[in-house]
């Protein structure tokens, strides 16, 4: 948990507020019990009136100020406390949006959500606690029992006892708690992935008839929770019974013994009093510090789990400024490029070699894991090549800084991601400034325009988180308009057409033609029909390229290609366009 304090430097000036308070704060309230003391011996005993209210005034006076430091202390330690998770929330945000897609895996979306909320607000809770506690306890401690022994030093041994009888409940308690903690975590990161997938995945659960069977994961898994929390909660509740007896046994021993000396000397009875109020303040800050030492072992595996987020190295390294100049002219160019995930044996793409230029579309086809999602995201280094070199405009992706790399790449996934908001703030999300007149050509191009502007509110129509509102073809003809308002050098398409009909998929790509004149279009296709007209066509078989060329020309030169073709064709179109392969006109 102290690795996470650095977050706290900006706010030195506040602590530094906080715990002068805190000092005044103390100091007047343990001035109290000494003018108490003063007026039993020096006013109430001897009858001098004038004396109690000389003292008096002074007692209210100092717990006026002892109020005013509480309050101050209290005010800053929240905000500090507050702020203080605030730039660690931000910081989690920051890492994970920044993290490439292999290191993603190594964390769940549920456990990144519950290390985001949870475990924040767990470090939280502490922190304005230590804020609170990190003079006021230890301060109220050590001065109380200092003054203590000078007000009463016959009774000073009962402030030992009480303190070790304390101690030694919070070690007890500290002991059966503290391994229960990351179980805890673990169980609430199931229990949001649990919740999530159930939430994203509704309809196919519904689907198939299995909400019975999701409950029961559920439950099975709420209910180790729910043990759990009952055993740390009874294990905890302990405490207070355990401290009311110790509080309550060490001010009757103080009294029984005050009572046995006042009984030999009458002016003892304001030392006594006093006494046995430095007793209550010793106790009442072993209490808060057991408190304290009881909650900082959950934070800090809460801490852990934080730093586990902040601490994580990309796997992939991003040169702060482009190393070189790229070519004006478009261009991708694949060589010898290998791909394996980590800790993986197989290759997934293995020895990948074609060149893509400007104003030409290349597209990928080949079987299910044969590779053509991966190798276009290679481009924009959502992953990275394990061996080979991946050229964008003539110069390495790795040369890149990363904005200049990803300004020129206008990506459309295989689903189509919207975000809440408008369907104009959708389309510009590439390019925040982009004007309306843009945004319109966009959406015309991606045969969006349509659906849009029969909608009340046209291009201020909301989108719902996820783009549950719109259909699956919108929503991926939506995804090509952002791609297409950036105007980016090089296009990819992953498998971007799977939703919309043959009539709309013709006409995007005919309207596509026009803008894509001067860029580079990659292309994840699983049809065809899609692909037939690109001017390079890369087959793929688990990850290798078995042929390259047009669709003519692979019909004539690759098998595998015209499996493919003959699956999705019928009979007599599959004939026909072996035939024009063959270069019979006019069949």
């Amino acid at each position: 948990m102290f690795r996470l304090f650095r977050f706290l430097k900006p706010y030195w000036w506040q602590i530094i507020i906080l715990l002068l308070a805190t000092v005044l704060q103390v100091y007047t309230t343990l001035r109290l019990p000494a003018l108490m003391a003063d007026i039993i011996n020096n006013g109430i005993v001897p009858g001098d009136v004038g004396y109690i209210w000389t003292a008096g005034l002074w007692m209210i006076g100092l717990a006026i100020i002892s109020a005013l430091g509480s309050l101050i202390s209290s005010y800053f330690s929240a905000r500090v406390g507050t702020s203080y998770a605030r730039d660690i929330r931000k910081a989690i945000f920051v890492k994970v949006i920044n993290l490439n897609i292999l290191d993603m895996k190594d964390f769940s979306t549920a456990s990144l959500l519950t290390r985001t909320t949870n475990d924040v607000n767990q470090v939280q809770m502490t922190t304005i606690m230590l804020l609170s506690m990190l003079i006021r306890a230890p301060l109220f401690c050590i001065i109380s029992i200092i003054m203590a022994i000078q007000t009463a030093p016959d009774m000073s041994w009962i402030i030992l006892v009480g303190a070790v009888a304390i101690l030694g409940t919070v070690i007890l308690i500290m002991s059966l708690v503290i391994p229960k903690f990351k179980i805890f975590q673990s169980l609430v990161d199931k229990i949001t992935l649990i919740t999530r997938e159930n939430l994203t995945g509704l309809r196919v659960v519904r689907a198939f008839n299995n909400e019975k069977l999701e409950k029961e994961k559920f439950v099975k898994a709420n209910d180790r929770l729910t043990k759990l929390l009952i055993f740390i909660d009874r294990i905890l509740e302990l405490q207070n019974p355990l401290i009311n007896i110790i509080f309550n046994g060490t001010t009757l021993l103080c009294s029984w013994i005050g009572i046995s000396l006042l009984s030999k000397n009458f002016a003892y009875l304001g030392n006594m009093t006093a006494f046995a109020q430095y007793v209550t303040h010793v106790m009442i800050s072993f209490l808060m510090m057991s408190i304290f030492f009881v909650m900082f072992p959950r934070a800090n595996v809460s801490a852990g789990r934080i730093n586990e987020v902040l601490g994580k190295l990309p796997k992939i390294n991003w040169v702060k400024k482009t190393n070189g100049v790229p070519t004006k002219t478009p261009e991708v160019e694949f060589k010898q490029v290998d791909f394996k995930y980590p800790e993986a044996e197989e290759k997934v793409l293995d020895s990948v070699s074609f060149k893509a230029k400007a104003g030409e579309t290349t597209a990928f086809i080949g079987s299910t894991g044969s590779g053509k999602s991966t190798l276009v995201n290679l481009v924009p280094r959502f992953y990275e090549a394990t061996s080979g070199e991946i050229l964008v405009n003539g110069l390495s992706v790795k040369e890149y800084a990363k904005d200049d790399l990803i300004k020129r790449i206008g990506f459309v996934p295989q689903r189509g991601i919207l975000f809440s908001g408008t369907i104009k703030s959708n389309i510009k999300f590439g390019v925040p400034d982009a004007s309306d007149e843009q945004v319109k050509r966009a959406s015309e191009i991606a045969q969006a325009r349509n659906f849009i502007e029969k909608l009340p509110k046209k291009y201020d129509s909301h989108i719902a988180q996820g783009g549950t509102n719109v259909s699956g073809g919108q929503k991926q003809r939506l995804s090509i308009a952002r791609a297409v308002c950036k105007e980016p050098d090089v296009y990819i398409f992953d498998d971007s057409f799977s939703a919309l009909d043959m009539k709309t998929d013709k006409k995007l790509r005919e309207a596509l033609k026009e803008v894509t004149a001067n860029s580079v279009v990659l292309i994840v296709a699983q049809r065809v029909s899609t692909i037939k007209d690109a001017n390079q066509i890369v087959v793929l078989d688990n990850g290798k390229v078995v042929g390259k060329g047009t669709h003519l020309s692979l019909l004539k030169t690759c098998k595998i290609y015209k499996e493919i073709v003959k699956s999705q064709f019928s009979d007599k179109e599959y004939a026909h366009e072996l035939k024009l392969a063959e270069g019979v006109k006019n069949a």
